[in-house]
């Protein structure tokens, strides 16, 4: 199946943007992610869907492998727009190959023949028309490993972003400074699944440690609205001293930025592990507080963390948004960005107060706080 795949994704590429790309005497180096691929001609890079035609750099477009609108909470995006829908789609490949991938069927299908999911060819407008046309004030790229996509996800954000729209990559963090400088006009919110802090595990799954570390310290310099995932996998990252690892890295880079701690259910080539306990989700939690992280979120066990996936205060300690899952139930902020109690300030990038617009969209403003 890979291998038809691959043909019929040839034709439906476009070329690498010249900040992406650059010519050296054995090949074409990929600047997308991490990995900085020496692309020979004939070859593709670590991802499989980057690859040297006659000398030029070839990358997907024109396409869609996944779509669907979504509670933004899913993505998790928890300091943005509560309670709207995001458009979310996603291409074919990564640049990892995690064992335990819950996005494995688009992800790994040019590397496993049991992963089937068949392209949809599209084109930018008409995605950006599918967010309006359903009330969505975001535009996700996700599904796959946004950062090998990221010229035709540049497109769909350009057209998204003339319609008012959001924009944000649900991602690996496997960056490099050309990527996120190239992306950075169109990307406003960034979610990292930062998988570990040991770094013998990460090029088991493979990544490398200090390249993701390194990208979440440039997203937050850089102005991007940065939300972290640590999926706590038993037996693979779930120890004191890792969790306590991550917490006080983050804490250091920006305090209030959330820290999504979620559950593992056994998936794809990961079957042994059992899933994750609550109260090692709970553990975590207070791990992460005791670091100083302001806004903790334990996830994928509703109704099991008690107020947990609530955001509070961080100043007077009021409860500002009530959660169930992945749906808010209650938004008490009567100001964008701030404690209905106190009036502290909350970070996040939070829906206007008064989301009709002049030009009819009703697509709401974007308050960064």
């Amino acid at each position: 199946m890979s291998n038809s795949l691959k043909s019929l994704l040839y034709d439906h590429t476009m070329a690498a943007h010249p900040d992406l790309v650059s010519i050296e005497e054995n090949g074409v180096r990929c600047r997308a992610c991490g990995h900085q691929c020496l692309v020979r001609p004939g070859r593709s890079g670590v991802c499989h869907v980057r690859f040297n035609r006659d000398g030029e750099l070839r990358v997907p477009g024109g396409y869609v492998a996944g779509l669907q609108i979504d509670p933004i909470e899913k993505k998790p995006f928890y300091h943005a727009f509560p309670g709207r829908e995001a458009l979310s789609f996603g291409m074919l490949g990564c640049d990892y190959h995690c064992g335990y991938c819950q996005n494995w069927v688009t992800s790994q299908a040019l590397r496993d023949d049991r992963a089937i999911s068949m392209p949809r060819f599209c084109n930018p407008r008409q995605l950006a028309d599918l967010a309006v046309d359903h009330g969505a004030p975001v535009v996700v790229s996700t599904y796959n490993e946004p950062l090998i996509t990221s010229e035709w996800a540049v497109e769909v954000f350009k057209e998204a972003r003339r319609r008012g729209l959001t924009c944000g990559y649900v991602s690996n963090g496997n960056g490099t400074p050309e990527v996120l400088r190239f992306i950075r006009p169109y990307v406003d919110l960034y979610k990292v699944d930062l998988k570990g802090f040991n770094d013998r595990h990460y090029r088991e799954l493979g990544g490398v440690l200090s390249h993701v570390l390194g990208t979440i310290e440039n997203l937050v310099a850089m102005g991007f609205w940065v939300e972290i995932v640590t999926l706590v996998v038993p037996g693979f990252n779930d120890g004191d001293e890792e969790l306590s690892s991550i917490a006080k890295f983050l804490a250091g880079v920006s305090r209030d930025m959330p820290w999504h701690v979620t559950a593992f259910h056994p998936d794809y080539k990961m079957q042994d592990n059992g899933s994750t306990p609550v109260s090692t989700l709970l553990r975590a939690y207070e791990i992460g507080k005791t670091a100083g992280l302001r806004h903790v979120y334990p996830g994928n066990a509703h109704g099991g963390v008690g107020d947990r996936e609530n955001t509070f205060c961080p100043d007077c300690g009021a409860t500002v948004i009530v959660r169930t899952g992945f749906y808010v139930k209650e938004n008490r902020m009567k100001k964008p960005g701030h404690c209905p109690e106190c009036d502290g300030a909350i970070a996040g990038v939070w829906e206007s107060a008064a989301p009709s617009r002049s030009d009819g969209t009703g697509i709401p403003r974007p308050v960064r706080v």
